[in-house]
């Protein structure tokens, strides 16, 4: 487990999950559709990218790239609430928790740094990645998902609402 680690690295996954605590009062918002056990899409709309015979997208190396560059911007504290609603699955509901995300102090210390993406259809993928604080790595080899929603490769709630659990806290709806 991460935090049995010895040195520092318990502390910067506590400043972590502290910053991710910021998010609790509007998380509890984060809620499974039943659609597939908590995986797939909460909104339910299709997307019009072609598949191959794998299952991923058309372009897959694009589709990583977007990935990562959009992941790297959702966590990147310098990334304005607006953008951060555009990089987030349903967004548009999540938008107040995005705005105290980035005016908590500890979050403004910490970023993500995308290592794999592994396709799971032509619209969802997983996503591993390090949480970093201050520049290191928190929570490194961390698991995430993306969605392809609105023809955009997004961070999903259920990754946001799986920090605020590995933060210890207990939110309804997550």
């Amino acid at each position: 487990m991460v935090f049995a680690r010895r040195g520092r690295r318990p502390r910067l996954a506590a400043l972590a999950a502290a910053a991710v605590l910021a998010l609790t009062p509007v998380v509890a918002g984060c809620s499974d559709d039943g659609a597939g056990g908590g995986e797939g899409r909460a909104d339910g709309t299709e997307t019009s990218i072609v598949t191959t015979g794998a299952g991923e997208p058309d372009d897959p190396a694009a589709a990583r790239a977007e990935i990562t560059r959009n992941w790297t911007a959702f966590f990147d504290p310098g990334t304005p609430t607006a953008e951060r609603v555009r990089l987030l699955e349903n967004g548009e509901r999540m938008q107040a928790v995005l705005g105290a995300f980035g005016g908590d102090k500890n979050a403004a210390m910490t970023s993500a740094k995308v290592t794999g993406v592994e396709f799971t259809s032509a619209t969802e993928a997983d996503v591993t990645y390090d949480l970093l604080v201050g520049g290191a790595p928190a929570l490194p080899g961390a698991q995430g998902t993306s969605v392809l929603q609105d023809d955009t490769w997004k961070v999903t709630v259920k990754t946001l609402c799986g920090l605020v659990q590995l933060s210890g806290a207990s939110v309804p709806g997550c």
